[in-house]
């Protein structure tokens, strides 16, 4: 770092031979390697999030192949195992786990103590790691700072990790990334390698937009059409083959983020956004208005309750989180096609419904009322806060920044809140100015300066600290995403930001820290293949943009096609199309006729 700084000023190295005699520039150089631990030292101690408080020590631990993991609980063993798959993995070190706690260096325990779920205490002393909370998931927190320590260190057999003692507290308890898998699907191992980099940083809830009007993604056995059927599609290709999860491929990522501790939060879009599905089973669609064709369900078809009743409880049985999002948002786009129709007029009537806004939050507590009778949860985008729904059983997702009375309105309700406003935590929002894809908010982007500094610069210290506020939550949609290249453009750094904006305290974040411990991580996506977005130099990575002209302004369109002749030219541009699973996709005459239509 010293180096680094003579480098910037552009120290004239003649007058430093001019300056200093040949004695005293040795001085100088004897000096400077006696500091370089100490520099190196400090920059190991490198954790996003940053803890609560680091104290360092003066001493090394070395781990190597005869590094023996112990705990004094079974129900660490998941723990220590995931350690030590992660060591192999990343360092090629061997250790060993043994039930025996005597005999461990690095000691995994569960204590009695009265602290927030998931805190921890980490110690590194010459001799051994210790490992404590009163949880499990406080242990699993505490293997990933330690995982983080090695990770900064040279690859080898043997890492030599500096002492120090490490507390740590969540700032919420919920800490959240959303992946919308209709506009645009991914697939399982791309999904398992979010939650993977979820729990690098101590992301704790995964939201899974499974439906909406591009596609329905998940297997309901009883109505297999939903799949089949509602599966066709994507944003930019209305004739992609079926995409969706089985419900055993859904069990599957659902038992690896329990391994991370990470939970796993469905959506099932509702009463709008259900295009998909009335794709597939037009008896229950609400009807069409020419710009959106059936976007809703009919609330006034008896069976359209059974209908949904019967798909929540089949997602039910796949998610045991213990909670359900049922969307409610921009219900009023499409509810217009409900206007006259004798069926809604007659509900009204008995009702006594006075507006269409009034059927709607019927609907919506109808449809609460079925998840709440399964012992769940119901989450909700804000617009739901205003059908009444139980305080007690409700979550309501703030998203609408420009309408900050909805919610005062959902903390007046007693509601318990996730943040999660497009500004700054829109992650399909463009990151830097010289960005041509992606969405603006009168111009304005979601940098990783902004999601890092959110909510603390837009909310009083107090209202953070009512227990009604849960925590944070950034959402990717995926209209202009169509690829993981963009998909891990749009999504790193920026994900390293919201963990910290999510866990660590304002007294406790400074941005410079965090940029610096930032770059370390760099290294740590070149090494997973992660094409991010970098900050600091935005001409490392050049925009990776997914090409979708019928959503894309044209004056944007044309700033892209001159993006991609000036990339061309500097050798980045690729004719191939490639498949996730990184072998190329050849187009009939058929497909491209359909890709340009």
């Amino acid at each position: 770092m010293f180096f680094l700084s003579l480098r910037d000023q552009q120290t004239d190295i003649p007058a430093i031979q001019n300056s200093f005699n040949l004695n005293q520039f040795a001085k100088l150089v004897s000096v400077l390697f006696l500091l370089f631990p100490f520099c190196l030292s400090a920059q190991n101690i490198s954790i996003i999030p940053q803890p609560r408080s680091i104290v360092k020590t003066n001493g090394r631990f070395e781990l190597n192949n005869r590094t023996i993991i112990g705990m004094n609980n079974a129900s660490l063993l998941k723990q220590a195992y995931y350690l030590k798959s992660e060591l192999e993995k990343a360092n090629g070190i061997a250790v060993t786990v043994d039930k025996d706690e005597v005999k461990a260096l690095i000691d995994l325990q569960l204590v009695s103590a009265d602290e927030l779920p998931g805190s921890y205490h980490l110690t590194i002393e010459s001799n051994k790691i210790t490992i404590t909370s009163a949880g499990n998931e406080g242990v699993f927190n505490g293997v990933v700072s330690l995982l983080q320590l090695i990770r900064t260190q040279p690859v080898g057999q043997v890492v030599n990790l500096p002492t120090c003692e490490i507390n740590d507290v969540p700032r919420f308890q919920w800490r959240g990334f959303m992946l919308d898998e209709s506009r645009h699907f991914f697939g399982k191992k791309k999904v398992e390698q979010l939650l993977d980099w979820m729990a690098f940083y101590k992301l704790n809830k995964f939201h899974w937009h499974l439906t909406d009007v591009d596609g329905w993604r998940l297997e309901i056995k009883k109505y297999p059409k939903l799949a089949t059927a509602g599966g066709i599609g994507n944003k930019t290709d209305t004739l992609a083959d079926a995409q969706y999860y089985t419900q055993s491929e859904i069990k599957e990522v659902v038992a690896y983020a329990a391994d991370r501790f990470i939970t796993v939060v469905p959506e099932i879009d509702m009463p709008g956004h259900a295009t998909a599905a009335n794709k597939a089973y037009p008896e229950y669609s609400g009807g069409s208005i020419n710009k959106y064709p059936n976007f809703t369900f009919d609330p006034a078809n008896e069976k359209t309750y059974q209908f949904l009743g019967d798909i929540l409880k089949e997602t039910n049985s796949m998610f045991p989180s213990g909670m359900i999002h049922l969307g409610g948002d921009e219900v009023s786009l499409g509810m217009q096609a409900w206007a006259g129709r004798p069926a809604i007029m007659d509900l009204m009537a008995k009702n006594r419904f006075t507006s269409l806004a009034d059927l709607e939050h019927y609907f919506f507590r109808r449809m609460a009322d079925s998840v709440i009778s399964m012992n769940d949860k119901v989450l909700c985008w804000d617009e739901a806060a205003d059908a009444d729904l139980p305080a007690d059983k409700t979550i309501v997702f703030w998203w609408r920044q420009n309408v900050p009375s909805q919610l005062q309105l959902a903390l007046q309700k007693k509601y318990q809140v996730v943040l999660c406003p497009r500004l700054p935590m829109y992650f399909d929002f463009v990151q830097d100015k010289s960005q041509v894809s992606g969405r603006r908010w009168n111009g304005t982007l979601n940098s990783v300066s902004s999601v890092y500094n959110f909510p603390y610069k837009e909310f009083p210290a107090d209202q953070l600290k009512s227990g009604q506020i849960l925590g944070i939550q950034a959402n990717l949609w995926t209209e202009l995403v169509g690829s993981e290249k963009r998909l891990d453009y749009m999504v790193f750094p920026r994900m390293a930001a919201l963990a910290e904006a999510a866990w660590t305290d304002s007294a406790g974040k400074d941005e410079n820290s965090f940029n610096e411990r930032l770059r370390a991580d760099f290294v740590l996506y070149d090494k997973a293949g992660i094409y991010y977005f970098n900050p600091f130099d935005v001409s490392i990575h050049p925009e990776a943009i997914d090409f979708a002209p019928k959503i894309i302004k044209p004056q944007v369109r044309a700033k892209m096609h001159r993006h991609e002749r000036k990339t061309k030219v500097r050798g980045h541009h690729n004719k191939s199309t490639h498949t996730k699973n990184g072998s190329k996709r050849h187009h009939s005459k058929a497909a491209k006729k359909r890709k340009h239509r």
